[in-house]
C-alpha cells in the first residue's frame, strides 16, 4: 500500500478536463500538489474556444499534461492507461445535454456508453485504486418524491441522456462488484459558476439579456432547480478522492457508493433570472412556453449521505454564485 505522501503526487486522470467541471476539478487537484493528466476531445458541442481557454490556464501548471483523446477509441485509451497506471481516475467527460440527446442519440451511445466502458476497462486492467465518475440528477426522471434520495428507485429516465447516466451507474457497479474496483458515482444537480457551459440556463439567460434577445421560460416559468455552485463540487471531489469506498460499502459487499451533489435548496428559475438581470443592470422580454420534452419541473437533492461521509455540504447561496458568474462573464467577454 502506498503512503499518503506518495498518493498525493501520483498521477490522476481527469477526463473532460477542458470541460466546465473537469477544468475546475483539475485546477484544484493541481493546487493541492497532484500531477494531473487531463483528457479531452475538444468536440464542437459548444464553442471549442471556451474549452481551449480553460485548457490554456491548466497548461500553465508544470504538473499538468494534456491528452487529446476521444473516449470511444479503445486502443488509444488502453495505451493511455498502460502508460500512466493511474492510481485515481475522475471521469467527467460525457456527451451532455437533455435536448441534444433527443436530436443526436448516437453521440450519447458513443461517448457515454462505449467511452465509459473504455474507462472501466482501463481501471480494471491497471489496478486503479479509486474511480470517481459523474452521474446526473436526471437519472431520477419521472420520480415525483422530493427531495431526491439515492435510496429512491431511478428506473424511469425520460431522456436518452438520463438513460445513459443510469447505465453508467449500473456498469460501474458491476465492475466494482466483479473486480473490486472502488467507485464513487456523483449525481450532479445543475452545476453553475465561472467558466460554465454555454448551453446551461444561467449562461443562456445572461447571453440573451446582453444581446437583447427574449428568454424562453418553459412550463410557463414554473420551474425549480437545485443550483449547485462549482466550488462546492470541487470540494466534494477533493474530499472523496482519498475516501475510496470499502468492500462493505453496500449490502452486497461491493466497494461502490452513490452520492447526490446538490445545494439541497431548489430555486425558482424566475428568481434566478431576476438575480441575473439585477447583476447585469438590464432586463429582457420573456416567452412563456409549455414544458419541453424530456424535462422535469423541479429537482431537489437529499445530501444527507454526503454530509455523513465527508462532513461537507454544498451551501453557496445562489446570490453569491450568480454574482461570481456574472463577474466572470463580463471579464471573459469584455462587457
Amino acid at each position: 500500500m502506498s503512503s499518503r505522501s506518495e498518493e498525493v503526487t501520483a498521477d490522476v486522470l481527469v477526463t473532460g478536463a477542458a470541460g466546465f467541471i473537469g477544468f475546475h476539478v483539475s485546477r484544484l487537484l493541481l493546487d493541492e500538489g497532484r500531477r494531473v493528466v487531463g483528457l479531452d476531445n475538444l468536440n464542437g458541442y459548444y464553442d471549442p474556444a471556451l474549452k481551449r481557454a480553460r485548457l490554456d490556464i491548466l497548461r500553465r501548471h508544470p504538473r499538468f499534461s494534456f491528452a487529446l483523446v476521444d473516449l470511444k477509441h479503445r486502443s488509444t485509451m488502453a495505451e493511455l492507461f498502460r502508460k500512466y497506471r493511474f492510481t485515481r481516475v475522475i471521469h467527467l467527460a460525457a456527451q451532455a445535454g437533455v435536448r441534444h440527446s433527443i436530436d443526436q442519440p448516437h453521440d450519447y451511445v458513443d461517448a457515454n456508453l462505449e467511452g465509459f466502458l473504455n474507462v472501466l476497462e482501463g481501471c480494471r486492467q491497471n489496478a486503479c485504486g479509486h474511480l470517481i465518475y459523474a452521474s446526473s440528477s436526471s437519472v431520477y426522471g419521472a420520480n415525483a418524491e422530493l427531495p431526491f434520495s439515492t435510496r429512491h428507485t431511478a428506473d424511469h429516465p425520460i431522456s436518452l441522456y438520463a438513460a445513459t447516466k443510469k447505465a453508467n451507474e449500473l456498469m460501474a457497479y458491476s465492475y466494482s462488484h466483479l473486480y473490486r474496483i472502488p467507485v464513487n458515482g456523483l449525481r450532479f444537480f445543475t452545476i453553475y459558476g465561472p467558466w460554465g457551459r454555454p448551453d446551461m440556463a444561467i449562461f443562456l439567460f445572461a447571453d440573451a439579456i446582453v444581446k437583447g434577445r427574449s428568454i424562453k421560460l418553459f412550463n410557463h416559468g414554473k420551474m425549480r432547480r437545485d443550483f449547485t455552485y462549482i466550488d462546492d463540487v470541487t470540494r466534494v471531489v477533493s474530499r472523496l478522492i482519498e475516501r475510496a469506498p470499502a468492500d462493505n460499502a453496500d449490502a452486497a459487499g461491493a466497494p461502490a457508493k452513490l452520492y447526490n451533489v446538490g445545494n439541497h435548496r431548489p430555486e425558482a428559475l424566475t428568481h434566478v433570472l431576476d438575480l441575473i438581470e439585477k447583476e447585469l443592470g438590464r432586463t429582457t422580454a420573456k416567452e412563456m412556453l409549455p414544458m419541453q420534452l424530456g424535462d422535469v419541473s423541479e429537482t431537489f437533492a437529499d445530501v444527507s449521505d454526503l454530509i455523513r461521509d465527508t462532513g461537507f455540504s454544498p451551501s453557496t447561496p445562489i446570490e453569491t454564485g450568480i454574482c461570481n458568474f456574472i463577474r466572470w462573464y463580463r471579464r471573459y467577454y469584455g462587457i
